[in-house]
């Protein structure tokens, strides 16, 4: 104990940074790599997440992995797992390893590599399995924020070890299949000719606007593997739009959709919704954290629908972007006000004293 007789001081943890791997790295360990993959792996390494010190309730956030790794032809592909059939939610479904963020995680990448570890037995090795970056945070199931983290497996020599009450079976999909509309695969692999291997449906969102959800086939489906679709879809094609620098062959969102930071910031402004429950719960201002995504979301670049030439359009939804800033203004009038009125009350009553110790000198 200090001299002074006051506790000692909780000792902070350390958080280790540590940093990106370069592109010599990459080529010097994958002589096979394409021209194409390359530059997919360079796009990753200097993507920056516009929101990534918005503060979320943990109780409501989560993080998935997007294991990557080099195929024999030098191509990119991703790992997916098959959930046991056996889980109370999305029993059987083809997914990224991730899950919700524990109290010992410090970041999201910690949070996904654990997962991915639990799940697949993916050793949590920043040399063997380097970052390529942190996007921007999904919103799932319209109430729990995830951040997808990338990776890129470079020991080919390490073993899958299944947590067989959660993953039934792994396999590999190319990356940039997730950007096509018509069926990728090897001929060895037989699509099913009643199924299109892309499909899409459309859901009414808020405000008059649309979300899309997507489909893709994994050539897998006689042995009972589901397709890759809605969350896990969205964020490989995002993944698959910055890496490649080029749009899908079909329209990924339209024109009138939410972004990712708009469909955040409304939820959070939804008095009922989990997400702003957690905050309350929390101790966060789920109205200043709605802000904030909005204000990035003004300076960052729209991923959903690339021109044809490669580039990210501004876009705004702009009743969507309306209400949460009227929401968000309400909620800062309101804080305005209480600090005025605290203020007039603080001022009335050193009034109230001054007046008292007036009369009290005149007597």
């Amino acid at each position: 104990m200090p001299a002074d007789g006051s506790p000692p001081a909780t000792p902070r943890p350390y958080v280790f940074k540590f940093p990106k791997p370069t592109m010599e790295l990459f080529e010097a360990a994958l002589p096979t790599l394409k021209e194409e993959s390359k530059q997919c792996i360079k796009n990753l390494l200097s993507y920056r997440a516009k929101h990534a010190r918005v503060k979320f309730p943990l109780s409501q956030s989560a993080a998935v992995l997007v294991p990557l790794f080099i195929g024999r032809a030098g191509d990119l592909y991703v790992l997916l797992s098959r959930r046991s059939a056996s889980l109370r939610q999305y029993a059987g479904d083809t997914a990224l390893p991730g899950g919700k963020v524990e109290p010992q995680d410090l970041t999201d990448e910690d949070t996904a590599r654990r997962e991915a570890f639990e799940e697949i037995g993916l050793v949590p090795d920043r040399e063997r399995v380097p970052l390529l970056c942190v996007l921007e945070p999904f919103l799932a199931g319209n109430q729990m924020v995830v951040t997808p983290v990338v990776v890129l497996i470079l020991d080919k020599t390490m073993q899958p070890n299944l947590n067989e009450s959660e993953v039934t079976s792994i396999f590999s999909q190319p990356l940039a299949s997730f950007l096509a509309s018509s069926f990728p695969f090897p001929p060895y692999r037989v699509p099913d000719p009643s199924t299109p291997y892309h499909t899409t449906t459309d859901w009414e969102w808020s405000e008059g606007s649309t979300i899309r959800m997507h489909r893709f086939l994994t050539g897998r489906e006689a042995d009972g593997v589901k397709p890759v679709f809605g969350f896990t879809a969205s964020i490989l094609i995002y993944v698959a739009i910055w890496g490649y620098g080029r749009p899908p062959d079909f329209e990924f969102q339209p024109p009138n959709a939410p972004t990712s930071a708009q469909q955040i910031a409304h939820a959070l402004l939804t008095p009922s919704n989990p997400l702003r429950l957690a905050c309350e719960g929390e101790g966060i201002d789920a109205h200043m954290v709605a802000a904030s995504m909005i204000e990035c979301d003004k300076v960052s670049q729209d991923w959903r629908r690339p021109t044809s030439e490669g580039t990210i359009p501004q876009h705004a939804a702009h009743a969507i972007t309306q209400k949460i800033q009227k929401a968000v203004n309400e909620r800062h009038r309101e804080m305005g006000e209480c600090v005025e009125s605290g203020e007039r009350k603080v001022a009335g009553g050193r009034s109230g004293l001054n007046e008292r110790k007036e009369g009290d000198a005149k007597l």
